[in-house]
């Protein structure tokens, strides 16, 4: 079989691109400890994007509700773009600008956090919810594609992947994705065992006065 120059540049694009996003591990590991903090208090992920970055998002909040890969309980977290006949309703009426803005302010709540997934990062309905968010006490993290771009400007936090091409860098997200879901679990079994290991202790000094 022949491969074509295109198809394997684009293998070769996606590992350099996923040997430069290593180095940002550090950051989905501090956002997947971070959601455990919020979403185990009984706050809320909200997360968006348009066409191919919608379907991260929506990637994303499916792994919470359900799981990523052992058992755990289900956690809260919405793609606002999968209500399509809020996005629909909302569009006609308000315009496509405030699709998730307006849903923002109806299901945000501070200290909350909204994830908003762009490869160009200059999406107007994204920059809108970002700043309903902030607006609302809700912490916005972003994923986009190179920097600088103004989502990465109106976000508390930002993660831009550097990569020539849109399929590369929404396939870089799909790896933070899953990094965050990494994390998240971890930090739930590290609260899990401190817990157990909080109440032994109690039971031992029970057991200690009796």
């Amino acid at each position: 079989m022949t491969l074509h120059p295109p198809v394997v540049g684009h293998c070769d694009e996606l590992l350099e691109a996923l040997g430069a996003f290593r180095a940002s591990a550090h950051v989905t590991q501090r956002w997947g400890d971070r959601l455990a903090d919020v979403l185990s208090g009984g706050g809320r992920l909200l997360a968006a994007g348009n066409g191919g970055s919608a379907a991260q998002a929506q990637h994303l909040t499916a792994e919470l509700v359900g799981r990523y890969r052992d058992d755990r309980p289900p956690f809260s977290a919405i793609a606002l773009h999968a209500d399509t006949s809020s996005t629909t309703a909302i569009a006609n009426d308000y315009g496509v600008d405030e699709v998730f803005a307006r849903q923002v302010r109806a299901h945000g709540r501070e200290g909350d956090v909204l994830m908003l997934l762009s490869t160009s990062g200059a999406s107007a309905n994204l920059l809108s919810a970002a700043d309903a968010a902030r607006a609302a006490g809700v912490r916005v993290w972003a994923l986009t594609g190179c920097a600088p771009n103004p989502l990465m400007a109106g976000s508390d936090e930002s993660l831009c992947v550097e990569a020539p091409s849109t399929a590369t860098v929404q396939e870089i997200h799909l790896v933070a994705v899953h990094m965050i879901c990494a994390a998240f679990d971890a930090a739930l079994e590290r609260g899990a065992r401190g817990a157990r290991t909080a109440r032994g202790a109690g039971r031992a000094a029970q057991r200690k006065r009796r």
